[in-house]
Formats: structure tokens, sequence, C-alpha cells
């Protein structure tokens, strides 16, 4: 058990020093060395609490899904109704109050109707999402139930969750913390950005995109008026477009949704150098703005985004292939912003800025400084009662600590994790683990000693012993900390990474080196006894 073989040495050793050279940028400046682009930052990137970043907190309006699910419905009926064989024909829609209402054209077709409607009616079975009532013997009268709006707004907080957490990924920042609050808001702390504009720009953009056709019935004098023609609605024109302050009317049904995107990517129109977005259709998407587009060659449409026109451009031949492109007076940064959302999805519900701040670094620099006081003094402390203790294997333990905090280090920067104020109390949990690791190996080795086994046997059973009760410790350790990394969030997961890589760390210093040291000693020295 004490035999360690050359090859074996030098790999050990290597694993050693990469990982320990690894910690020496975090250490250390690194202000003028040149460093590639294409490789990870090689400094360990410190969390909201240590290095200071953006706090915002966002706050969704739940009648808006109410809204939206409401207009999904009035197009699922319209559309049960349009294929049903044969077609049943209805009368205009209604959507007030919160419910929607519609009347038969033919009495006879009521229970064929209600057939079609109650599976989405219904909904997933668990929950009965609509109520459906039938009015003078042809008007069928369908109203939200509180149990299904409670739902749908639970659905699409958790919807908006994620899309928000898939931008501020797409930033290129680590480790931030988004977690919902209640029923309707949801925190985001975005550690090291100290200018929040840029993160409200874009998590406060729906990026609802809809392409309509434009209502060219209407009115000029009606749609200045704000009287839309009946199916059509009317929309402003964004600030950033040409036709600014105007309206236009569009119609309200029979368009295509962004939802159908694949792809989006910011870039420069070839003839007039704007910048643009490009977008990409999936099949179906793609299949739909194809036939939305034949049949309306030389036709206008509007491509709105977030409930404003951004740009009314004309069909001027089918556009086939599924790829688009979307102008309406874009900067580069916002052309990106809106790249970035599209990819993400659009938000299920519009998300508001409620509360917003910048949390500085001094904080953290405090925390720094106590934080590594702390570790100085605690070191200290334990390096003599160690060498004190067990004199040469007290050596052997100290060094091991020193290796074990710089292959910490070492691993973190290069797995590009972030190291937060829980973080550091991880870091000190894992220094007093491999503390205890070499104390049980020595107080092992002493009771062998005491019971009359020769240094070699006794060496070599305190560490088989002792190693089984550290592994056994550890083992429950590490499934501890894989589940606070699953489960938690932000700081938590930052204490979770720091204990897991700390625990194979501490047990690979001071189980596994310390063995290769102190075979090597025994080799060298041959003693006939131990001063333990």
């Amino acid at each position: 058990m004490l035999e360690f073989p050359t090859w074996r040495k030098i790999w050990l050793w290597g694993l050693t020093l990469v990982a320990c050279l690894a910690a020496l940028p975090s250490l250390f400046s690194t202000a003028g060395v040149g460093w590639p682009d294409s490789l990870p930052d090689p400094e360990i990137n410190l969390g909201l609490d240590l290095a200071g970043g953006s706090h915002i907190l966002l706050e969704a309006r739940a009648d808006q899904v109410a809204a939206q699910r409401l207009e999904n419905m009035e197009e699922s009926v319209r559309s049960l109704m349009r294929d049903a064989e044969p077609r049943i024909r209805i009368g205009d829609v209604a959507t007030t109050g919160g419910q929607m209402s519609f009347m038969l054209d033919n009495p006879a077709d009521l229970d064929r109707a209600r057939e079609l409607l109650l599976p989405i009616v219904n909904g997933n079975g668990l929950t009965r999402e609509w109520d459906l009532q039938v009015v003078d013997g042809q008007r069928m009268v369908l109203s939200p139930t509180d149990d299904g709006i409670e739902q749908a707004v639970s659905d699409a907080m958790d919807s908006a969750t994620e899309v928000v957490r898939k931008r501020i990924d797409a930033l290129g920042t680590r480790e931030p913390t988004i977690i919902r609050q209640g029923d309707t808001r949801i925190v985001v702390q975005v550690p090291g950005l100290q200018d929040p504009d840029q993160l409200k720009e874009l998590l406060g953009q729906t990026a609802k995109l809809e392409f309509k056709l434009v209502d060219a019935s209407a009115l000029p004098t009606d749609v200045a008026a704000g009287i839309a023609p009946p199916g059509s609605q009317i929309y402003n024109y964004s600030e950033t477009s040409d036709f600014a302050g105007q309206t236009v009317a569009v119609r309200r049904l029979g368009g295509i949704r962004g939802d159908s995107l694949t792809n989006a990517q910011a870039g420069v129109d070839q003839q007039t150098n704007e910048p643009v977005v490009n977008i990409q259709f999936d099949q179906q998407g793609g299949a739909k703005f194809a036939k939305l587009s034949t049949e309306n060659v030389g036709k206008s449409f509007a491509i709105i985004l977030d409930g404003e026109v951004i740009s009314s451009p004309y069909f001027r031949e089918p556009i086939l292939g599924g790829s688009a492109q979307i102008s309406g007076g874009f900067t580069p940064e916002s052309a990106n912003n809106l790249a970035i959302s599209l990819r993400s999805g659009a938000l299920p519900v519009d998300l508001t800025v409620i509360e917003e701040r910048t949390v500085g670094p001094d904080l953290g620099a405090d925390s720094i400084r106590k934080g590594l006081l702390a570790m100085m003094i605690g070191s200290v402390a334990v390096v003599v009662l160690m060498i004190g203790s067990y004199g040469r294997f007290g050596v052997y333990a100290t060094i091991a600590l020193v290796f074990n905090v710089l292959m910490i280090l070492g691993i973190m920067a290069g797995l590009n994790t972030t190291l937060t104020l829980p973080g550091i109390a991880g870091f000190v949990l894992t220094i007093g683990a491999a503390v205890d690791a070499n104390v049980l190996i020595n107080e092992r080795i002493r009771e062998e000693r005491k019971r009359g086994r020769r240094v070699v046997t006794a060496i070599e059973t305190g560490y088989k012993e002792a190693s089984r009760a550290i592994y056994d410790a550890n083992v429950t350790n590490f499934i501890a900390g894989v589940l606070l990394f699953l489960f938690g969030s932000g700081p938590v997961r930052g204490f979770a990474v720091v204990l897991v890589i700390g625990l194979f760390t501490s047990v690979f210093t001071a189980v596994t080196l310390t063995r290769m040291w102190v075979a090597g000693w025994l080799r060298k020295a041959r003693p006939s006894d131990l001063s333990l």
C-alpha cells in the first residue's frame, strides 16, 4: 500500500502542479500578461456579494396572462369550428368581461360544437381551465376558472424565469441569481455588471414578434382617429420607425407569431448598411410564412414587436426558405439585444422593473479581507498545533494543506466557477476537513504503534483504516453538495461548488499526497521509531 512506482509519482506531482499553477492568475495580478481571447478567463469569477453587480426585481402583469388566454381561446374556437366536418358556422365572437361567447348559426350543431370544445375546456385533466355554458339554446359562453388562471400565471412565470435565464446567459455572465419571488416577481442578480441599463433593456423587452397583414380597406381618417374596421385593430408605429407618431390598421387574426423562430442573428443590410436582425423560422413557421407571402404579393404587412409596428414593408415576391429580415432603425446594440431576445423566446408576460440597485464591491472587499485574516490566523494556529502534535507528519499535513488551497483555486479558475461569500465559508470548511483527515490518519498510526506494531505496519494500517472512515464521511458530504448545487441558486450553488471541489482536493492532498511523501521518507530513512 505504501508502494509508489515512478509513473504514479510523476502523475500525482504533475496533476498537483498543474492545478496549483492554474491558481496563480487569481492570486497575483496578470496585468500586461497576454492571454488568448479564445481561452477562458484565467482568474476566478467573483460573485455579486464579493465583486458587486446589478440587482433588479421584475414584476409580471397577471391580467395580461388572462387576456392572452382569451385571445388564444378565440383562435382555437375559430380553428375548431372551421376545420370541423361538416364545418360549423358561427357568428361574431365577443370577448368582453373576461368571457368569450359566440352564436351558432345552426342550433343543430350544438352537440358537435360542445364535443369539440371539451378537450380545451378541461385542460390537462388536473385543473378545469374553463367553464362552458349554453345560453338560449345556441349561444356558447366560455368563462375562465380561477384555478385555470392561477395555473396559467404560474406556468407563465416559470417560462418567463427560463427566458430571463437564457437572455442573461447570452450576455456571457456567470453564476447569475434568477429566482421567483412570490407569485408574480422574479429577482435577478448579475455579478460584475455595474451598469444595469443593458440588463433592463434586455429583460424589459417581451420580444413578442408578430407578422400581420395591413388592412388596406381601412380609411386613413378612421385609422388616424383610432377607429379600426371589423376584424382589424390599430397599432402605433415605434419611436425608432420612420413613421413614428402614426398608426396603422392590421388584421387581428391570420398572421404569424415569432414562437416558430429557430434562430435570430444581428447583421447589416448589404444595400443600406443599416443594422438588421436576420431570422429563421422552423419548417412549420416557414411554410406559413411562404403561404402568407405567396397569397399576398404586392400587399403590405406589419412587423410588430411588443405591440408596436417597427416597419411595414411589402411582399414584393413570395418569401420561401423560411428566412426573413427585420429592419427598423436599429443601432448595433439594440439589434444585438433584439436578436438575443428572439433567440431566447418571447416572454409569455410583460415584466416591469420595480426595483433596481447596483451593489458595490466595497462590502465584498471587506468580507474578503476579513475572511483572509480569519483564514491566516486559523491556518497559523492549525500549523502550530499539527507540527507540535505530530512532528514530521504535521509538516507533511501543513504542506498538503497549502497544496489543497492552491488546487481548489486552480480548479475553480479552470472550470470558470464563481467564488461567493458563502463559497469562502465552503473554502474554510474544506480546509477543516483536510486537517481532520490528517488528524484521523496520525492518531490511527499512533494507536497502532501503541499496540506494538512495527513502524511500516503501523503507518500502512493507519492510512488504510483511517482512509476508509475519511471516504465514508466525504461521500455523504459530496451527496449533500451535489443536492445543494442542483436545487440551490446563486450563492448557495457557489457554496456547493467550493464544497464539492474541496472534498476531492482535501482527500487527494491529505491522503494520497501525504502517503506518497511518507512512503518516500520510509524508504530513505528506514526509521526504527516514530515521534507521534
